[in-house]
């Protein structure tokens, strides 16, 4: 069920139940990834990616500057620090464990989670970037409009469930993204406390 580079290393009664469940849930809902509704709903996740989540907040920035609006400048800097922090956590996970996606054990391929350093998209499901960068951004949004956070960790929490039925990323790949996220919120709020205009 699963390889190891070097000496073999036995793994925790823990981290095998979290594999066992993991795969249970790719298997039951990975049925679906390839029906209309979970390829759309794909599609619409993407916008949560890291390059749309950094031009996202970019545009916050801009329209903000152009308007003179204070509150929507700091958002769209909260969010892309936030969004900074998050990306260099799970990069620092993502370069040091090889873990298969769910599409490769789904295909027929052979699952293994180890040590490693693969740059291959097949290889690199642990932890969810598309879910560490939305909780992050959702988390700098909530920051400076409360009213708005339902909808921000809304949005952020589809966005990376929806990469489990996609064949993406596992339960706890996407659970250890939406972690990183919100622990790079936190930290942002802790250097860039919210201001009191709100």
């Amino acid at each position: 069920m699963t390889e190891c580079r070097g000496a073999p290393q036995r793994k925790s009664n823990a981290t095998e139940a979290v594999e066992r469940t993991d795969m249970t849930v790719a298997r039951a809902t990975g049925t679906q990834r390839k029906t209309r509704v979970v390829r759309a709903m794909g599609v619409a996740s993407d916008l949560a990616d890291q390059p749309p989540l950094r031009a996202w907040s970019a545009l916050a920035c801009a329209i903000g500057l152009l308007r003179g609006d204070r509150r929507l400048v700091r958002t769209g800097v909260r969010m892309l620090a936030s969004h900074t922090l998050a990306t260099l956590g799970k990069s620092s996970i993502k370069h040091r464990i090889d873990r298969t996606r769910p599409f490769v054990m789904l295909d027929g391929g052979d699952y293994h989670a180890r040590e490693g350093d693969s740059s291959e998209t097949r290889e690199n499901s642990f932890p969810s970037g598309h879910t560490a960068g939305a909780m992050a951004v959702a988390g700098a949004v909530a920051c400076e409009y409360p009213q708005h956070a339902m909808t921000a960790y809304s949005i952020a929490a589809a966005a990376g469930a929806i990469q489990i039925p996609r064949g993406k990323h596992y339960l706890s790949d996407v659970l250890v993204g939406a972690v990183i996220g919100l622990a790079a919120d936190v930290a942002v709020r802790l250097v860039f406390p919210a201001a009191r205009d709100h």
